[in-house]
């Protein structure tokens, strides 16, 4: 086998077939956003994962964007690697992870909340989500690059393999650690003092082991294009195969069992349905593993069909900062024409919604197609922007 490194410069080009990866992902998640503001099930409470209630189409819209967060953090991850095969000092790099970092957070807990998610400064309530694990995962990255690689793969993988074995301890067996707890491992809602709540929707664990896990599989792309299409290959296909194998057993990786249900599609989706807050091992198993089988198929080269998504994913900061407030203010128009008012939403609503509210799932398909098609102009004009100038902010996009 030949594993001779692929030299990588300052000025080498993006590898195309993790821009695609990434620009999907993109796509797919404003599905999960355009639904939860737009679909009635969503606005009127219903779980689209509850195997009760739901249908297949509905949890099948819900459970593809499962995909993308496990995904983008892992491929933030591998660009950072990227960054060190292209030759940017450690010292430097550590210094952008850092400043990144904060700034995510930052953005997390005020403006994007305030201006995206809610549309009302609440200083008094936060939520620690996307930005907030991103944001923590490039501070601890920071400092992991400085370490030989195996470290930081031994470090990834043990908080994705191992942090379930910590389920059974509870918030409040820690005392006085159980906030930190909740914001390191169960998550859930806090009260800090008497005013001020918390909601820890993605704990650090294993999220910081994900970007961790992503950089060290960066270095796969020191190998030679096809010698890497095939170890893209067998590493998915062993995740892929490992997640059917152990949520099979029932033993380990997931807090809930998957049961037999009323007939065998639903079985499948009981299956299928792992846990996200936090993610469970199984959970990263289906998500990732066959991220990188697309990986192998993209590296025979990009179907024409799927270029436009390349451009997504070449800015996926600046687009995820875009699509929420115009998700969200869409939402709000559509309920002026309808009702008069009203701010109904599945994620911070100002009131019961109307028994009528929300649109039916094809109808919230198509909000979602013509919304994706209405950030590409300003996502091609953004990525343009950052080919042809070298500003250090818009690193931070």
């Amino acid at each position: 086998m030949n594993t001779a490194p692929e030299t990588m410069s300052a000025k080498a080009p993006r590898i195309e077939s993790v821009d695609l990866l990434r620009g999907l992902i993109m796509v797919v998640m404003a599905l999960d956003h355009v639904r939860d503001y737009f679909h009635f099930g969503a606005i009127q409470g219903a779980d689209p994962l509850d195997l009760a209630t739901t249908t297949p189409w509905i949890f099948f819209t819900r459970w593809i964007t499962n995909y993308c967060a496990p995904l983008f953090s892992f491929l933030a991850g591998t660009g950072t690697y990227f960054s060190v095969i292209r030759g940017k000092p450690k010292r430097e790099l550590s210094w952008f992870l850092v400043t990144r970092g904060l700034w995510l957070i930052f953005l997390e807990l005020t403006i994007f909340v305030w201006f995206g998610w809610k549309f009302a400064i609440t200083p008094n309530d936060y939520i620690l989500a996307t930005l907030w694990a991103l944001g923590w995962g490039m501070i601890v990255l920071a400092g992991l690059i400085h370490l030989p690689e195996w470290v930081v793969a031994a470090f990834g993988l043990a908080l994705i393999l191992g942090h379930n074995a910590f389920d059974g301890v509870k918030p409040a067996d820690l005392g006085a650690l159980a906030p930190l707890w909740v914001v390191v491992h169960t998550g859930g809602r806090l009260a800090l003092g008497t005013n001020i709540t918390v909601l820890a929707f993605y704990p650090l664990v294993p999220w910081v082991g994900v970007m961790a896990a992503g950089y060290s599989f960066g270095a796969i792309y020191r190998l030679e294009p096809m010698v890497r299409r095939r170890w893209l290959f067998r590493l998915g296909l062993a995740l892929t195969i490992g997640f059917v194998a152990l949520r099979y057993s029932n033993l380990y990786g997931n807090p809930s069992p998957w049961v037999a249900q009323r007939n065998p599609l639903f079985t499948v989706l009981s299956f299928l349905d792992c846990q996200k807050y936090p993610p469970s091992l199984c959970y990263l198993l289906m998500t990732v593993g066959p991220g990188l089988l697309l990986l192998a198929w993209f590296e025979g080269g990009t179907p024409a069909l799927l270029r436009p998504f390349i451009v997504f994913g070449r800015v996926p900061m600046f687009y995820y900062l875009l699509h929420v407030p115009l998700i969200h203010g869409l939402s709000v128009l559509l309920n002026r024409i309808r009702f008069g008012g009203g701010d109904f939403n599945a994620i911070a609503p100002s009131g019961p919604p109307p028994a009528d509210a929300g649109v039916s799932l094809v109808a919230t398909c198509v909000i979602w197609i013509l919304i994706v098609a209405a950030l590409y102009p300003a996502c091609r004009w953004f990525a343009d922007l950052k080919r042809r100038r070298r500003e250090a902010w818009l690193t931070y996009f």
